[in-house]
């Protein structure tokens, strides 16, 4: 077996934890350098070499970590690849959420956002290799943020995962969370020569499908160390399934008409909701070229490429009843024998009656091509003098999302359509025809949309270090960094219908071939729609496409383009300190913002848009300070303090006004929006009290002076008194204040465990509209439990994901509210010779249902998503 050693003068690395397979460790550390008793080392020597120490399995890479661990500086939690291709985890994000304080969000079925301490996904920033990597994403709703797409990126090529949670001078700015540093390996961190491959083959439960997984390394360095090169592969396809429970949520007011001409004024009403099934084929290529160059024992040159190519064939349908969907030009919504619901703003929602018969039921099947496509390229080059050390980077990112195609069948028929939606409950009867009978709609009209967004960044930094080895000052960093944006959304648009050349219009019965699958089993009521009568794939391609592709007319959605330029200028010093039992860093980064946002305004609703642009600038100065007391071999007292910031999203800076062609409402950005800013605080103290243990406990706060929220309210637009939903900033932001705690035993027998909790209690004083604004990402309670046991060549992992609930938008008088979620996933592996082995996985063991509604329990959201297991080879040379 291909065991590397390392050199004792590394820096210091972090706890080796065996997750649930996808990556092994966590922990505290300043610089971490990757640490993996099978794949990875920094600059690997010969065993014989007397200054080396070789790191052999679970428990003993624990034991090295954690003696490592005390020489930390920053308030940092790092997750390790323990072998390539040995993970339960595709994704990135789903092993980020092993990690104290760490959640992600499921609604895909695997994790593509996180979030830190309770603060929303937007508030923290992600990084490949110390800098920004351009991504975009694929649904057609998705804004456009500053958070980083997991799903471009396989856990297969990364080496190692750094979150800092306090932050120094010389880290990147804009995060209040949490800063994610993805590390991909570098030739000389291997031994001269290095193959490794594995091959899988994931089941997913729900679509009952089995896809392949391919990854694969190669890296070689020459005999006199001065010139390596490296290159990983990974290829994945997978079938995805997700059926869902819909309520289409809307916060406009309707006149509630009964069957008698009572009207209940003012009302909200869902647009309407179904039952849905979501499907994917998906598959990703990632690779990654890494050249290593030591042209002499002073320098160290790196050339990192990266490309994320990833498509998506989609198809979505779901069958529909509506409310505020059938409403008149006037705002009335004819139901019988209504029911309501008072709201948390003091208003009533509509939650259930009897609507129809004309227009009482819809069919939606929608089909798209979607793609998510990112790619970088980083030249890095560092000098160590006598004295001092330059460090030079700099690159280029681009990144791209969105759909070559978003085709839409519109199919209506008449019905009287009976709707329940009171609190936690999804009931609707179709109560003149089966929803199983394709005769019974017919097709109204078909739209198509072409959206791209797209994302730049050229960036350069450099930054000089001088070894002053004084007896408190050790060391003085100086740099700069500047960076250069730009963001652009388009949406191209087709519309097709009666009257449209080449038009023929036909039932639901002409491209279905039976029934769907039998939906939502675990999350249906009783009076739940669980099957109807869907298009066929073959059908829609063959027969419905090609029609009306012809008669499709497109346009550009002008009211949608924007662009965004942004450049920032920073500079930063940092001083590293040590004396006595004292060590640790302070300093300052200071950073200045340009923005100019560019969009198409309609401010009359009469089509035509002009090209207008807003353009500000604002600096900030981010002080910060890490500390830590050595108070006995054994245990240490850390401590961090800081001010942070984090900017917009990019969807929430546009410029753009449209005002809607048929109402006198208009929807906006604002891109005047304020900046979050946070002054953050935290002390812990880390136990080592026996053989690769901890204990550990973090109190953490953080006073945040804004956060976003988005409201309807009156302005006036071109003159027009108009109503227009635009993002605001809260007027006096929000408190964080939490609790980490880590336990880590290795017991005997080669057993083991890792436990971590994180308590989170985040308030806000905020109000909109009477409404009280909880902090949005935040869950209160996370928790993380592995067991794990390795002996003679098998290893076994046992994990349980907990999350109670957390917050999201304003929504229908209050806000919504997704449950409390847990989640078990496994995995074992056997070595059946030094150079092969042989691993199993499971994900989601429960087939957990994610589910959303209001505080007031209107229904929004449930889905499942299912299982997914894996059987993989992977072998080593």
């Amino acid at each position: 077996m291909n065991k590397p050693v390392l050199k004792k003068k590394i820096l210091p690395h972090v706890i080796a934890l065996a997750m649930s397979g996808g990556f092994a460790a966590y922990g505290h550390a300043a610089e971490p350098v990757a640490v993996d008793a099978q794949a990875q080392a920094s600059d690997a020597v010969p065993a014989a070499d007397a200054n080396t120490v070789e790191v052999r399995g679970i428990r003993e890479r624990l034991k090295r970590n954690l003696a490592e661990k005390r020489d930390s500086g920053n308030v940092i939690d790092t997750v390790t690849a323990e072998e390539v291709g040995k993970f339960p985890d595709k994704n990135v994000a789903d092993s980020l959420q092993r990690v104290p304080g760490i959640s992600v969000d499921r609604t895909w079925g695997e994790g593509r956002d996180i979030f830190v301490r309770g603060t929303d996904k937007n508030l923290n920033l992600t990084q490949l290799n110390g800098q920004a990597v351009a991504s975009g994403y694929w649904w057609k709703n998705d804004s456009q943020s500053r958070g980083f797409n997991y799903d471009i990126l396989a856990s297969e090529l990364v080496g190692s995962i750094d979150v800092y949670k306090s932050p120094s001078a010389d880290l990147d700015e804009g995060s209040i969370g949490g800063l994610v540093n993805v590390k991909t390996r570098k030739p000389f961190q291997l031994k001269s020569f290095v193959a490794q491959a594995s091959v899988e083959a994931t089941y997913s439960e729900l679509p009952k499908k089995t896809d392949p997984q391919l990854s694969g390394l190669i890296s070689w360095t020459n005999d006199e160390k001065t010139f390596g090169a490296l290159l990983a592969i990974s290829k994945q396809k997978r079938t995805m399934r997700r059926d869902g429970l819909e309520n289409f949520t809307d916060s406009t007011k309707y006149n509630i008409v009964d069957q008698n001409g009572a009207v209940t004024p003012g009302a909200y009403a869902s647009w309407g909701g179904g039952s849905a099934i979501f499907r994917q084929d998906r598959e990703r290529t990632t690779g990654n070229l890494t050249l290593q160059a030591r042209p002499n024992v002073n320098t160290d040159i790196t050339l990192n490429y990266m490309n994320s190519d990833m498509s998506m064939d989609n198809s979505n349908q779901n069958y529909l009843w509506e409310a505020g969907g059938l409403a008149d030009a006037k705002g009335n919504i004819q139901v019988t024998n209504p029911k309501f619901i008072t709201t948390s703003d003091g208003t009533k929602a509509l939650v259930g009656g009897t609507v129809g018969p004309t227009g009482g039921v819809s069919f939606e099947p929608i089909f798209r091509q979607s793609y998510i496509k990112s790619e970088v390229l980083d030249l890095e080059g560092t000098y160590d003098g006598d004295n001092w050390k330059f460090h030079g980077q700099a690159g280029t990112t681009k990144g791209s999302g969105g759909s070559d195609h978003d085709r839409n069948f519109w199919f209506v028929g008449n019905t009287r359509t009976t709707f329940n939606i009171a609190p936690d409950t999804y009931e609707v009867k179709y109560l003149d025809m089966s929803p199983l009978d394709p005769t019974k709609l017919t097709l109204q009209s078909a739209r198509d949309w072409v959206r791209r967004m797209e994302t730049k960044e050229n960036y350069a930094q450099g930054d000089l270090t001088l070894d002053l080895n004084g007896d408190f000052f050790k060391s003085i960093k100086v740099g700069a960094k500047f960076r250069d944006t730009t963001v652009q959304n388009h949406r191209i648009i087709g519309t097709a219908g009666p009257g449209s050349p080449g038009w023929q219009s036909f039932s639901l019965a002409d491209l279905s071939k039976g029934p769907s699958p039998l939906l939502s089993q675990e999350a249906a009521n009783a009076g739940s729609l669980t099957q109807y009568a869907w298009v066929d794939d073959g059908l829609a391609y063959s027969k419905g496409f090609p029609m009306y592709d012809k008669a499709m007319v497109y346009a550009e959605a002008k009211g949608e383009y924007y662009k965004i330029k942004e450049k920032i200028y920073a500079t930063y010093v940092r001083a590293d300190f040590a004396t006595g039992q004292w060590r640790g860093d302070f300093g300052a980064r200071v950073v200045k913002t340009d923005q100019t946002s560019e969009a198409y305004q309609d401010l009359t609703g009469n089509g035509n848009y002009a090209l207008g642009s807003v353009s500000r600038s604002y600096t900030d100065v981010l002080p910060n300070l890490n500390a830590v007391y050595n108070v006995s071999k054994d245990l240490l007292i850390r401590g961090a303090v800081a001010r942070v910031m984090a900017r917009n999203t990019y969807s929430d800076l546009s410029a753009s006004t449209e005002v809607s062609g048929t109402t006198n409402a208009a929807t906006a950005g604002n891109p005047l929006l304020k900046p979050f800013h946070a002054n953050q605080a935290e002390i812990g103290t880390e136990w080592y009290y026996a053989d690769a243990s901890l204990l550990s406990a973090t109190l953490f706060a953080k006073k945040l002076d804004t956060f976003i929220y988005t409201q309807t309210a009156t302005e006036n637009v071109a003159g027009v008194s108009r109503s227009v939903t635009r993002p605001y900033n809260a007027g006096n932001g929000a408190t964080v204040n939490g609790l980490e705690i880590q336990w880590q035993q290795a017991f005997s027998s080669g057993f083991g465990a890792i436990v971590n909790y994180t308590f989170t209690d985040a308030k806000t004083g905020a109000n909109a509209a009477g409404r009280k604004l909880n902090v949005i990402g935040n869950s209160r309670n996370q928790a993380n439990i592995t067991g794990f046991w390795e002996k003679n060549g098998y290893s076994a992992r046992l994990s349980y994901n907990y999350r109670s609930k957390s917050y999201g938008a304003l929504d229908e008088g209050g806000q919504d509210v997704t449950s409390a979620y847990g989640q078990w996933d496994a995995s074992a592996s056997w070595d059946i010779t030094p150079k092969l082995s042989l691993y199993l996985t499971a994900v989601n063991i429960g087939n957990e249902v994610i589910r959303t509604n209001t505080t007031d329990g209107l229904p929004v959201g449930v889905y499942e998503n299912g299982a997914r297991y894996s059987l993989g080879l992977k072998a080593k040379f």
